[in-house]
């Protein structure tokens, strides 16, 4: 090695630990404010998962919160390296700050703390709002600011507005379809609570299958899950789903069937047993006895849920079991996308660690898991389960 090339390099070790110590306050401020943009995202996009167990009463909001920090992290960690990397380099091309470290960092400052005043204002407020469209407009505007136009790629913003119009799309066409399919296979039939017991270790399998997909095909690169290639991401994927399956089969399942069958004695007990249709209090039969309401023979009107029946309590129980679980897995997909968001911005900063998402969750707050299901919607257990 020659003496020229002996000198750059020494230059540019004495240039990089001047900037490290020079900007040192940066990421100290960054943790901070990356802290309350956390506690923001968990008052506003939490009660998307949990918002509705806790508003039917299924969860208590202490519950809520602990299995909110559990799958929230989980997310981020096992599935939200890509979400990172779309927000580190796909919206703003980060060579444009070549030669000027400085700028790119306090531009991470100022993202960081718009979307974090931003969100606790309008969680103050009791607003749902998105991080999404927080995240990506204040990463054009610090861009805009110090670049104009320049290094904005447009084409990845077109993709993500985009996802913004087919999420609500999707998701609403998926929770039709889910909730047909329960209502017809469950509770139509004559006995909902046995056909509920006999569909649970099916649903557990497709769901706890697709979720570890997600995880182990092009997962973390944090854990390495980006090396398995895909015949072995099915491979485990099946493999969790068969014993997910089995364990509700022959552990959860009689344990469930047990407690909604012990709860309805005691409920027998206390108001007495149920009467028949038609029967009165008094011991006489009702004038209208049974009704039979006369519905168009339509596929419209098979499909649709008939607005006078009466859910049957039991199998009601049985769905609150069920909604727990969904919740957790839809908090672990709001952190496999939005809690990586928060990252984002510090992860530009400061290489990424699994240590940094766990604190980074820590700021998970929970105001409005209380407020988004009583003031938008009531939720009942069946139709919720459906809810993306």
């Amino acid at each position: 090695m020659d003496t020229f090339t002996e000198t750059t390099l020494a230059t540019s070790v004495i240039l990089a630990e001047n900037l490290r110590h020079s900007m040192l306050w940066a990421l100290i401020v960054g943790v901070i404010l990356a802290f309350l943009l956390g506690a923001g995202m968990g008052g506003n996009d939490v009660a998307n998962a949990f918002g509705t167990s806790v508003g039917s009463g299924v969860l208590t909001v202490v519950k809520a919160y602990i299995l909110a920090s559990i799958f929230e992290t989980l997310g981020a960690v096992l599935v939200g390296w890509s979400v990172t990397d779309t927000m580190r380099k796909g919206v703003v091309d980060v060579e444009q700050y070549i030669g000027n470290p400085k700028e790119l960092m306090l531009g991470q400052i100022a993202i960081l703390g718009g979307c974090a005043s931003w969100l606790l204002m309008a969680t103050l407020f009791r607003m749902p709002v998105s991080t999404t469209h927080s995240i990506v407009g204040a990463t054009i505007g610090f861009s805009v600011v110090l670049r104009g136009f320049q290094g904005i790629r447009w084409m990845k913003i077109v993709n993500i507005v985009s996802s913004w119009v087919l999420s609500p799309v999707l998701s609403g066409t998926v929770s039709v379809i889910l909730y047909i399919i329960v209502d017809i296979s469950v509770l139509r039939r004559k006995h909902p609570l046995e056909c509920g017991l006999r569909a649970l270790p099916l649903f557990y399998f497709v769901c706890i299958t697709f979720n570890a997909f997600m995880v182990t095909y092009d997962g973390s690169r944090l854990l390495n899950f980006d090396k398995i290639p895909i015949w072995g991401a099915v491979l485990i994927s099946i493999s969790c789903g068969l014993i997910a399956a089995l364990f509700v089969q022959f552990i959860s399942k009689p344990r469930i069937r047990r407690r909604i069958q012990e709860s309805s004695a005691m409920r027998n007990v206390a108001f007495g047993p149920e009467l028949e249709m038609g029967q009165a209090r008094n011991g006489k039969k009702d004038l209208g006895g049974e009704v039979n309401c006369l519905r168009e023979k339509s596929f419209l009107s098979w499909i649709l849920p008939q607005s006078h029946r009466k859910d049957d309590e039991q199998t009601i129980k049985l769905f609150s079991t069920i909604q727990v679980f969904t919740a957790c897995f839809a908090g672990f997909a709001h952190g496999a996308n939005d809690v990586r968001f928060q990252s984002t911005s510090y992860c530009t900063e400061y290489s990424p660690s699994v240590w940094a998402c766990g604190y980074l969750v820590i700021g998970l707050s929970g105001q409005l898991v209380q407020i988004c299901p009583k003031s938008i919607q009531q939720a009942v257990s069946p139709s919720s389960l459906a809810l993306p």
